[in-house]
């Protein structure tokens, strides 16, 4: 840290230079400014600079390199691991950065850093067109699509990082450039799964797919029904078309109009199909309403509004994990269903089973997403209120984990973990990929400023 007198100067020029917000401990707002979506986390800042332009965010980084200070990037989504705040550094918010602009000719859409799905979602339905997001609105664009990017459509559409097409970045040295597959090549390549380590990602492009209708089917059941709706949903991905996806889970019924009274706050097992298509749905979803139920829905909407069904609550505390599986035998499925017991209820807490597969599969092998030939994926999700239950939320995701661990890939979708230890970095940006990445590691952030992530260490 730099001499008191220095860092007085300099941040009272950060001040005055940055067209938006400078918050440090003894400024009005600053606790608002810190707040996570996970209530889990608790830092404190030394400055909190809410950027408005890229030029705020070189000059933001500048400020912390001036005063070697330790730099986070806060992209405006849900950041479960607490990875975009620190104590005592220098916090990068881009929430105010959050234009979105289409090009519906070109089919592809160019963002800033910290859009989030809503964002992008409702500047993109007007023209009837898409691309992979995160399944629920508050996702934030840059973390979610730099680590690679799984979300309802992906079976169709491909990861989000199959449909990158450019990035503005910051980088550690305040300079800004492009990556692109001609311009600065090996950067963008890293870049399609290896986060937020090389720069900060100001504006991100997308390419876009038509998608004038979505279609969901729906059902809920009594949780011994559970492995009846599991199995049925399994076999129609089997044998069903990419335009299929959604997931199985178990969940605490929510107080939903659609709910039944008697069910809210009670275990429930629920089969969610979705499908980049009208609404034929409901002929493929037959084997789910086959199977004794207690809610059924089956209808058409524009994909935007279907993402905000699924919207995490902010200020609830959070542990999530995942295993990504060569398989979904029987036996698989009765593990899975069998951990629903242990879940927390009531609680936000989901068990989560969903595919890939499809377009996920057939995708550009380059990228470092080992989990890409993983067919399969459970996703334990804590989210709880009470800190009491800390413990045995967190227990429940391990163990969910330790189950299924006889089918796992080893492969892991980083943005569905914390700090789970580096050997799980490696699972998650895969070993053959590890020295180049930190050739490009050393090439653009040598001093490793950008460590609050999954991080990649210079090489």
């Amino acid at each position: 840290m730099a001499p008191l007198s220095k860092a007085g100067t300099a941040l009272a020029a950060l001040r005055e230079d940055l067209s938006g917000a400078v918050f440090t401990a003894d400024d009005p707002g600053y606790d608002e400014a810190r707040a996570l979506f996970n209530a889990m986390i608790d830092r404190r800042p030394a400055v909190i600079a809410q950027c408005e332009s890229v030029s705020d965010v070189a000059t933001t980084v500048r400020f912390a390199r001036e005063l070697d200070l330790r730099v986070a990037v806060r992209g405006g989504g849900h950041s479960v691991a607490g990875m975009s705040l620190n104590d005592g550094g220098v916090v990068v918010d881009l929430r105010r950065m959050h234009e979105v602009t289409v090009h519906p000719a070109a089919k592809a859409v160019r963002a800033q850093g910290g859009a989030t799905m809503s964002h992008l979602d409702r500047a993109c339905q007007p023209y009837g067109l898409a691309t992979t997001g995160g399944r629920a609105s508050t996702t934030g664009l840059g973390g979610y699509v730099l680590g690679g990017g799984s979300g309802w459509v992906d079976r169709k559409f491909g990861l989000a990082v199959d449909n990158l097409l450019g990035v503005e970045l910051v980088t550690a040295d305040g300079q800004v450039i492009e990556a692109t597959a001609e311009e600065n090549p090996e950067l963008f390549w890293a870049l399609h799964g290896g986060g937020g380590n090389f720069g900060v990602a100001t504006s991100l492009t997308l390419r876009l797919h038509d998608l004038p209708v979505f279609s969901v089917a729906m059902v809920m059941a009594l949780p011994e029904h559970g492995p009846a709706l599991t199995r049925a949903y399994r076999d129609i991905i089997a044998s069903g078309p990419d335009e299929a996806g959604g997931g199985v889970l178990y969940l605490t019924g929510p107080p939903a109009e659609f709910i039944p009274p008697h069910l809210v706050g009670t275990l429930l097992a629920g089969a969610l199909l979705t499908y980049t298509g009208p609404e034929e749905v409901r002929a493929l979803a037959a084997p789910l309403l086959a199977v004794p139920h207690e809610v059924e829905m089956v209808t058409a909407l524009p994909y935007a509004d279907f993402q905000c069904q699924f919207d995490d609550p902010p200020d609830l505390r959070n542990y999530w994990s995942a295993e990504y599986l060569n398989e979904a035998p029987d036996e698989l499925l009765d593990v899975f269903c069998a951990r629903a017991d242990s879940m927390p209820v009531p609680s936000g807490c989901q068990h989560v089973l969903f595919p890939q597969g499809g377009a996920i599969a057939a995708g550009p092998s380059e990228w470092p997403v080992p989990y890409r030939g993983a067919p399969w994926a459970v996703h334990p999700f804590g989210i709880w209120e009470d800190p009491a239950d800390d413990a045995r939320a967190i227990q429940w995701v391990r163990d969910t984990r330790t189950d299924v661990q006889p089918w796992s890939t080893g492969a892991v979708y980083l943005n569905f973990t914390g700090d789970e230890g580096p050997e799980r970095v490696v699972a998650g940006l895969g070993s053959d990929n590890l020295a180049r990445l930190a050739a490009v590691k050393r090439e653009y952030d040598p001093d490793n400023v950008f460590r609050y992530n999954h991080n990649i260490i210079p090489a």
